[in-house]
């Protein structure tokens, strides 16, 4: 009976820390919406660096921080911790209707972006709860609240719309102050309905709790996780532009193509962690950066038309051209056929198309030798990279990732079961980073290249990379300790 009363407690625990971190989620990301809002309707008028950094400063500070904010959450518990960081965020949120100014909004979107770091506190709260047999799915179950992103694509834009039909100008701080609301309920509520609890004898220092971020292992994890969280927030925002650019989607298909991106990778997150309790964390891995691997290669074809040489006509024998027609070349007493240019295949075809013709290069009465060149030879390839091909490749990318997110942090509290808030956050700022500055790297990739799918390029080769660090440091420990590979799942030293 103690131990169902107990997991009774855990998974209440569990639901608020869910509960907490979607709403926060959704603040997190209300930035994307709500500038974008802003400088379409002129009611601010930024340019483009200016809402660069509005969206990406509270992307930063909720990565950043999410160390400290791990750090607390070991030393005082969750519920403390966890009530206050709501109720605080909750402040510049209220004041943000009365931001008049670039600075102004950037301080506040740096403050309310504070709410990212509740990632680093349910994971340390939630982990304390579960006993090692329950972590994947507890932790997959929280991460859930990733979906919090997709409430503010869906919701914001329609409240947005409603709020300014009365008021076009000031309608807008409607939406700021209902998010600011939501955290100071939920903050009373965890304040009311949790009970604290943290690591039993926590006397480290300071200097003490950081030691676990001196092992390789730590930044290993962050590098997953860079790849499975980072480039996904970072994905979040480049879709849009994305299908607009290359597909000539509109604003509002365009969004709801990135949301069917966004929603699976959060949804599935609780799968990703059951898949890790029952298969183990490592196997999942292998299977998640191994299709990212070939999902992003798929993805790096660009949407292209090449044009090189194909096969020509040269002349059997000398002679005199005496007849040219768009069919065919008559040089002395032989006839040449020439193959001409056809329309171009359909759009959208899913496979690439090729089409040949030629091109005569010969004039009238020109003596022609033999093997010279009468018609030159073109060859066009053409690649249409079939838009729903590309967003159902993107869909499964996306749902591989939301399964690595769970087996990341299933992880973390069997190799660190004493840091789990510490390492946590630090693995959680490695992927919140990736978030800031993926955009940043895409951004400079397709100025240098010219190519939008040269962002899927660099995701390949940073899977390629992360799963040869795994499999060599797999391999280098089954080595040294004389064991196969699958044993190694059960080795702490990893």
């Amino acid at each position: 009976m103690k131990n169902t009363n107990s997991l009774s407690q855990s998974h209440k625990i569990l639901f608020l820390n869910t509960l907490a971190f979607t709403v926060c989620f959704a603040c997190w990301t209300l930035n994307g919406v709500l500038v974008t809002f802003l400088v379409d309707n002129g009611i601010f008028h930024w340019d483009v660096i200016q809402v660069g950094w509005l969206l990406g400063i509270p992307i930063l500070t909720g990565s950043i921080m999410r160390l400290p904010i791990g750090i607390l959450t070991d030393k005082f518990g969750g519920k403390y911790v966890f009530s206050l960081l709501l109720l605080l965020c909750s402040i510049p949120l209220f004041l943000l209707p009365y931001a008049d100014s670039f600075a102004m909004f950037a301080l506040l979107s740096f403050l309310f972006g504070m709410v990212g770091t509740s990632f680093a506190v349910g994971i340390g709260y939630t982990s304390i709860w579960y006993p090692k047999e329950w972590q994947g799915r507890a932790l997959g179950i929280f991460g859930m609240g990733n979906a919090g992103a997709a409430i503010t694509t869906f919701l914001a834009p329609s409240l947005l719309n409603h709020f300014s039909i009365e008021d076009p100008q000031n309608g807008w701080k409607t939406l700021p102050v209902i998010y600011a609301v939501s955290l100071v309920v939920i903050g009373i509520a965890f304040l009311i309905f949790t009970e604290n609890k943290k690591l039993e004898n926590n006397t480290k220092t300071i200097s003490q709790m950081l030691t676990p971020l001196k092992s390789g292992r730590v930044w290993r994890f962050g590098a997953y996780y860079f790849l499975v969280f980072g480039c996904f927030v970072a994905y979040s925002q480049w879709l849009l532009p994305n299908f607009m650019n290359v597909y000539q989607t509109s604003l509002v298909m365009g969004g709801l193509f990135a949301t069917m991106f966004s929603l699976p990778s959060g949804v599935i997150r609780a799968f990703g962690g059951y898949l890790s309790d029952k298969f183990g964390a490592r196997k999942v891995m292998y299977w998640v950066l191994g299709s990212s691997v070939i999902l992003s290669a798929l993805l790096s074809i660009p949407k292209m038309e090449i044009t090189t040489s194909g096969p020509g006509i040269l002349a059997a024998k000398k002679g005199v051209v005496n007849e040219i027609s768009d069919k065919a070349v008559k040089v002395g007493d032989k006839e040449y056929t020439i193959t001409q240019k056809t329309a171009n295949a359909a759009e959208n075809a899913i496979f690439p198309t090729t089409s040949s013709w030629q091109d005569v290069v010969v004039a009238h009465n020109q003596s022609v030798a033999k093997k010279e060149l009468i018609a030159k030879g073109v060859t066009v390839i053409k690649f249409d990279a079939n838009m729903w091909v590309f967003l159902i490749l993107v869909i499964l990318i996306g749902i591989s990732w939301g399964i690595g997110k769970a087996a990341v942090y299933k992880h973390i509290p069997e190799y660190f079961p004493n840091e789990v808030g510490v390492v946590g956050g630090m693995v959680g700022m490695i992927g919140g980073l990736g978030g800031f500055f993926g955009p940043i790297i895409f951004g400079y990739l397709l100025t240098a290249t010219g190519i939008w799918s040269s962002s899927w390029i660099f995701i390949l080769l940073f899977s390629i990379g992360c799963l040869v660090w795994m499999h060599y440091t797999i391999t280098q420990l089954s080595k040294e300790k004389k064991v196969k590979m699958k044993q190694v799942e059960l080795e702490p030293a990893y």
